[in-house]
């Protein structure tokens, strides 16, 4: 028998406070957070604000086991300097000052050299803070680096999603609790926004709502549905269009709404007429009935809410797929009611002034902008990557994890061996990158430093305030950029400021209440009005309308250019087969989904997180599984023209035959051979401004030995 200890206040160590704070992970719940201090002065548990109306005081087991990543033994603490070959794990401490001569030095070296274009800063999502994570972007203006041009998560959907509505803009997300259908497309929200899942439990309580779930795997969120719509990798548009024809056929498409804001209505309704459910069922493996039946939903349902994720649009033709499925609400007139219409981000409402942040005032647009999802291509020397100016010699990360995350594995490995390239990482923990640096560099986390936050999935700005002193020698991001501005000469007001006063400035140049109001506040709810949320005052474009007819060749969107095949991508909502579709040679097609305890990279040095994942794993339908002479748990090899990674064979009938998936991001160490899964995912650009189809890869499988 096992006798356990009584639980009594003699061996429970309480919180001695709790207090505000916001998650500042790459998720678009942006969580309004309450976290324990303990008494040894670090954090301890982790809540959600249960006062922040979409929180609503849920957030995920990961965050509110923060303790666990904040507090890990494993953590980067002081500065290091590798002593042996690039990727060894060899290094030695040194002082900080030490260490930042150091950087200062191989920028500058790069610099004099091969001219200051040679210096690429980049960093990504590990943060979502305005100061901590885009402070970096004042150092590359001020300096004239070669700009960093963010592709790898949202461009192929903003850009779709701009093309129809005009702005990313939408529905406020607490409206799918008035929802009578809500629609989960692309995205698993039980995994990777799980106060989603609130909104639909308030509307099926309340109002016996149906939940809708589109998605290439049967995710938990799947599970979960009334209305499950299980579909083959990029054929998103295939579906849609079927919906909008039926919609169009059966006389509820909303024609007084469609009159008064939509555009090119009469050529949509006359392209859609052969794409019927049986057309869209042989593309995209879902019954023409069930097609059928979901479509005539939307179409009797005024209350029909959208709720659009990334995941259509990680594909090559995901412009086209997401711009497709954003049609559906207007044909269906959902916009006007409340409970209907859309959200994908609200990103574009918010408006921010990041001068001082960015030193946006130093920017030179002749300054070559680099394709962070290319980065393979540049440092091995491509020079179409390249833009037409030099090799890149010097990198100055935070925030990312290109070695793990990147497509195309194998030349990012490549271009991070050269000899000829200085690399100087800050970061949390020894990731897969950080490991291949010249200097290494220990950074805070979230509760150690003062930052500022918006949210793409609800309308809230909020405060993340320095509420622990950081261990060791941790700095943030924002004092490591000022003392490397100090060392390379780089003049900005902002270098000077703290992080409070750069928080305070753009709160006050933007219209929004200043620091110490959201303070007080924590959060701030700044929602549009019904109207404008809803589009009833009309569409982001001049004529104010829905554009269902697309010139992508022209599309407003910031980017440095067009990318991918833009002249081939269908004007009008079609199923667009440029996807990298299955051969004799490459039978399936690989997905490389989120995993449920991990974020892209991070989390994946947290035992639970860890132990919760297993080892990286490919789901295989069982009848696939059955004609190569796969069993459950047999070692399989999944390959391409990109290379080739070993993983656990788990048989699931979840998919659609044909279909295989991948729940990642896990680090070299867990894969044989160091492998990670974008070893097999392409570095080429979608259409029309680029970006990266990590979920469209055709692959072999096969089992290999014990």
């Amino acid at each position: 028998m096992n006798v356990h200890a009584p639980n009594t206040s003699a061996n429970v160590v309480r919180p001695i406070a709790t207090r505000g704070s916001t998650c500042p992970h790459d998720c678009p719940s942006t969580c309004a957070l309450q976290v324990d201090i303990m008494p040894d002065g670090r954090i301890g548990r982790v809540h959600g604000a249960k006062d922040q109306t979409y929180t609503a005081g849920v957030i995920c087991a990961k965050v509110a086991r923060y303790a666990e990543r904040a507090n890990h033994p494993e953590r980067l603490l002081h500065p290091l300097l590798r002593t042996g070959p690039k990727g060894s794990g060899r290094f030695t401490r040194i002082s900080w000052d030490e260490a930042l001569d150091r950087v200062a030095e191989g920028l500058l070296t790069a610099e004099r050299e091969h001219g200051a274009q040679s210096v690429w800063p980049y960093f990504y999502a590990g943060t979502m803070g305005l100061v901590m994570r885009d402070g970096i972007n004042r150092l590359t203006h001020a300096k004239g680096y070669s700009r960093f041009f963010s592709t790898i998560c949202v461009n192929p959907a903003w850009s779709g999603y701009m093309a129809g509505n005009g702005r990313i803009s939408g529905a406020d997300p607490r409206e799918m609790a008035e929802s009578d259908l809500i629609t989960l497309w692309a995205t698993n929200a039980v995994s990777t926004q799980v106060n989603v899942m609130t909104q639909v439990a308030h509307a099926r309580k309340r109002r016996g709502a149906k939940l809708a779930v589109v998605d290439v795997y049967r995710t938990p969120t799947m599970e979960h549905a009334d209305i499950p719509l299980l579909i083959r990798p990029g054929t998103d548009a295939a579906l849609a269009c079927a919906v909008m024809h039926v919609l169009f056929r059966d006389g509820l498409a909303d024609r007084a709404y469609l009159e008064r804001y939509g555009r090119d209505v009469e050529a949509l309704e006359a392209h859609l007429k052969p794409r019927s459910p049986a057309w869209a069922a042989a593309i995209c493996g879902l019954s023409a009935e069930d097609i059928e039946a979901y479509a005539r939903l939307v179409g009797t349902t005024p209350r029909a809410f959208f709720r659009l994720g990334y995941g259509m649009s990680r594909t090559r033709n995901g412009a086209v797929n997401m711009h497709a499925v954003c049609s559906i609400p207007v044909v269906a007139g959902s916009w006007q009611h409340r409970g209907g219409g859309a959200l994908h981000s609200l990103s574009g409402t918010y408006r921010w002034r990041k001068t001082m942040i960015e030193g946006l005032d130093k920017l030179d647009p002749r300054v070559r902008a680099l394709d962070q999802s290319r980065i393979g291509p540049i440092l091995v020397g491509d020079e179409e990557a390249l833009a037409g100016g030099p090799k890149v010699a010097a990198m100055l990360i935070q925030n990312t994890n290109p070695l793990a995350v990147a497509p195309d594995q194998e030349k990012v490995k490549r271009g991070f061996a050269r000899d000829d390239l200085f690399v100087a990482v800050h970061e949390q923990f020894m990731t897969d990158t950080a490991k291949m640096a010249d200097i290494v560099l220990p950074a805070t986390m979230f509760t150690e430093h003062d930052d500022l936050y918006q949210s793409g999935g609800h309308p809230h700005i909020q405060l993340g305030p320095k509420l622990v002193e950081p261990p060791g020698e941790c700095r943030s991001n924002h004092d490591v950029i000022c003392a490397l501005a100090r060392r390379v000469g780089a003049e900005h007001p902002g270098f000077g400021m703290t992080p409070r006063a750069l928080i305070d400035w753009t709160l006050r140049e933007t219209g929004r209440a200043p620091l110490d109001e959201l303070e007080e506040a924590r959060f701030l709810d700044v929602s549009q009005s019904f109207e404008d949320a809803h589009f009833l005052t009309g569409f982001g474009h001049k004529d104010k309308r829905f554009h269902f007819a697309v010139d992508w060749a022209n599309l407003a969107f910031p980017a440095p250019g067009k990318f991918g095949p833009v002249a081939e991508m269908p004007a009008l909502p079609d199923h667009w087969a440029v996807i990298e579709a299955a051969t004799a040679e490459h039978p399936f097609r690989l997905v490389t989904a989120p995993a449920r305890n991990f974020l892209n990279s991070s989390f994946t040095e947290t035992p639970t997180s860890i132990a919760r994942e297993g080892e990286p794993s490919l789901l295989i339908h069982p009848e696939d599984a059955a004609g190569l002479g796969i069993a459950e748990g047999d070692r399989v090899a999944v390959e391409n023209l990109r290379g080739r990674v070993v993983l656990k064979a788990r048989l699931f009938d979840g998919v659609l035959r044909g279909v295989v998936v991948s729940e990642q991001i896990q680090p070299a160490r867990a894969h044989e051979g160091g492998r990670g899964i974008n070893t097999l995912t392409g570095a080429d650009p979608v259409a029309p401004v680029g970006g990266a189809a990590f979920h469209d890869n055709r692959v072999r499988v096969e089992k290999i030995g014990i």
